[in-house]
């Protein structure tokens, strides 16, 4: 590559990436939405239903949702258009392979496009995801080339933590998703369980507290151990006052605004209502 040449890159991720739409706009990042099946009814991640409705119906629904991926062939139509319309590369960015097969359908695509669409396993979810999607957004802006930017994500993927206090750990362990999950029922339904997202995008036990509120001092002893941050956001699964009341008593200071994210329904099936975690990139 000609490093002299600005070259036109194009950025790619999936909904589970959770950027406000603020940002996707602000840097023409380009959202491919998953699907979430309700009682036997298909709705687009996103689009279909509100967050807030979906966290208000989950407990009720007598099956549980079920998620899905966009097709490969969704994938390759937006590359194809995106290669079309100028772009010499595509860098398309995505949740963990671990948890999802997003990462497939988008890898299969790009098949067809060698040496120019380039698919990135994030090795996490939500935010810390995201985080990684914004982080190349940036890059692109001040004109980084294709290899300056891959670096990047490898950096930025090696300092993100991702931490969750869940309500209950029955929608982790109903999801199938989590190994150990699966095997923890009877009393452990009663406490707030930690997880946390690690290398390689396996979601691991940080054991649990008996009560939410000890669960939510918890939670602020393990962001504060991870010294100083460049990026911060809070996450909740319909716990606004919550995430809201969280980041007014944690005053840290950043070089970002810290956001705050109601995350979507596609992850939310699978940890369930009154979820509040952050997930945070190391400085």
């Amino acid at each position: 590559m000609n490093r002299g040449v600005a070259m036109n890159i194009a950025l790619v991720t999936d909904s589970t990436a959770d950027l406000p739409s603020a940002l996707t706009e602000q840097y023409q990042i380009h959202v491919v939405p998953n699907l979430i099946v309700i009682e036997g009814q298909t709705l687009v991640d996103g689009r279909d239903i509100s967050r807030d409705e979906f966290y208000q119906r989950l407990p009720e629904m007598k099956t549980p949702p079920t998620t899905g991926t966009a097709s490969s062939g969704t994938y390759q139509q937006l590359y194809q258009d995106l290669l079309e319309q100028g772009a010499d590369h595509v860098v398309s960015i995505h949740a963990s392979s671990q948890l999802s097969g997003i990462y497939n359908a988008a890898h299969t695509a790009a098949q067809e496009f060698p040496e120019r669409v380039h698919v990135q396993d994030s090795q996490n979810v939500s935010m810390g995801l995201g985080f990684q999607v914004l982080a190349a957004a940036e890059a692109i802006a001040r004109r980084a080339s294709l290899s300056e930017i891959l670096a990047l994500l490898a950096e930025v993927r090696a300092k993100i933590r991702l931490i969750a206090m869940l309500d209950t750990l029955e929608y982790v362990r109903r999801s199938g998703r989590v190994s150990w999950a699966r095997a923890r029922i009877g009393n452990l339904l009663q406490v707030k369980p930690f997880i946390q997202v690690v290398e390689g995008g396996k979601v691991i036990s940080l054991g649990e507290t008996r009560t939410r509120s000890k669960g939510i001092a918890r939670l602020k002893e393990l962001l504060h151990s991870l010294g100083e941050l460049e990026r911060l956001a809070i996450l909740h699964t319909s716990a606004h006052a919550d995430a809201r009341q969280f980041l007014a008593d944690l005053k840290i200071n950043l070089p970002t605004e810290p956001l705050i994210v109601n995350v979507t329904t596609v992850i939310g099936a699978h940890v369930g209502p009154n979820g509040l975690g952050f997930a945070a990139v190391l400085k």
